[in-house]
C-alpha cells in the first residue's frame, strides 16, 4: 500500500471500530488530521494483525519523512548533556520521556498539541495498551514524580519513560519544585536500572501543567547535575525543547550558545 491507501485504510478501520460512518476528506492534511483524532479517541484494546502491520508501516513511514535525528549525531553542550530543539517521536537514543497524566494513558483530547498526544500519536495504538495493563496491574493512578517504563514501539526510540509532573496553580510552591525534582531523578534511576545509555528530557510540567519555564529548566539542569555528580553514572542526557523560548533558556543556562543543536 502507498501512505494514502494505508491512511484511508486506517481511518475506514478505526471508523467501523467505532461503528460510525466517516466521511475521509480529500486533501492528505485533512485526511492526517481524522486519523490522528481517531488515534487518540481510540480506547485501549486489541486490535487485529493487519491493522497492526498497517499502522505500523504507517507511522514508521511518516517519521522517517519528518526526518530521524540520531544521537550520535549530536555534540554534547557538557560532558555527556546535549541541548536539541526539535520533535522529541523522530529522535533516536535509548529513551525518550514523556510528560504523562496520571491516568498514563495518552491525551484523549483529539489533534491536542501535548506532548503526551504526540508520543501516543506515533508510537501506535499500542502503547495506550501496554499502559492500560501497567496501571490495571497498578491498581492507582500514578503518583507525581515517579516513573514507569515501556516500549517505543513505532518510534525510533527504543523505550518511553513516562512522568507525572506537578502541576503548578497560582504561586508556585517548595513542593512543586521538590515534585518536578523527583520526577528527573526517578527517570534517570529507572534508566540506569535498564542500564541505558541515553534518555531525553522534555520540558516536564511546562506546558498543560503550568510550570515556569525558567524555573522548571533550573531545576532540570540541577537534578541531572546532582544525580551524575553523586552516582558517577556516565548516561548520556538530552534537553530536548520544542519552543524557541526554551531553547534559548536551557543555552544560556548550560553556557554554550553556539554548541546547541537546533532543527528549527
Amino acid at each position: 500500500m502507498t501512505q494514502g491507501e494505508r491512511r484511508r485504510y486506517l481511518i475506514g478501520s478505526l471508523a467501523q471500530e467505532r461503528r460510525e460512518t466517516v466521511t475521509v476528506p480529500t486533501t492528505e492534511q485533512e485526511q492526517k488530521r481524522l486519523l490522528r483524532a481517531l488515534f487518540n479517541v481510540r480506547p485501549p484494546m486489541p486490535c487485529d494483525a493487519e491493522f497492526l502491520r498497517e499502522q505500523d508501516a504507517y507511522l514508521r513511514e511518516e517519521t522517517r519523512q519528518k526526518g530521524v535525528t540520531d544521537l550520535a549525531g549530536l555534540a554534547p553542550i557538557r560532558p555527556a548533556v546535549y541541548l536539541w530543539q526539535g520533535d522529541i517521536t523522530t529522535l533516536r537514543c535509548d529513551a525518550i520521556v514523556n510528560a504523562a497524566n496520571s491516568q498514563m494513558l495518552g491525551c484523549f483530547c483529539p489533534n491536542h498539541g501535548c506532548i503526551d498526544n504526540a508520543i501516543h500519536t506515533y508510537a501506535g495504538v499500542q502503547l495506550r495498551l501496554a499502559c492500560a495493563g501497567l496501571m490495571a496491574k497498578q491498581g492507582y493512578d500514578e503518583p507525581v514524580g515517579q516513573a514507569t517504563l515501556t516500549p517505543a514501539f513505532n518510534l525510533p526510540c527504543r523505550y518511553i519513560i513516562h512522568t507525572v509532573g506537578p502541576t503548578a496553580r497560582g504561586r508556585l510552591t517548595e513542593q512543586d519544585c521538590t515534585l518536578l525534582r523527583a520526577c528527573y531523578r526517578s527517570c534517570l534511576v529507572l534508566a540506569d536500572e535498564k542500564r541505558l545509555e541515553s534518555i531525553a528530557f522534555c520540558c516536564i510540567s511546562t506546558g498543560e501543567f503550568h510550570f515556569p519555564n525558567k524555573k522548571a529548566a533550573e531545576i532540570a539542569i540541577r537534578a541531572v547535575a546532582e544525580y551524575k555528580a553523586e552516582t558517577k553514572s556516565e548516561i548520556r542526557v538530552i534537553f530536548d525543547v520544542w519552543k524557541r523560548e526554551d531553547y534559548e533558556i536551557y543555552s544560556r543556562l548550560l553556557g554554550g550558545d553556539r554548541k546547541a543543536e537546533s532543527r528549527t
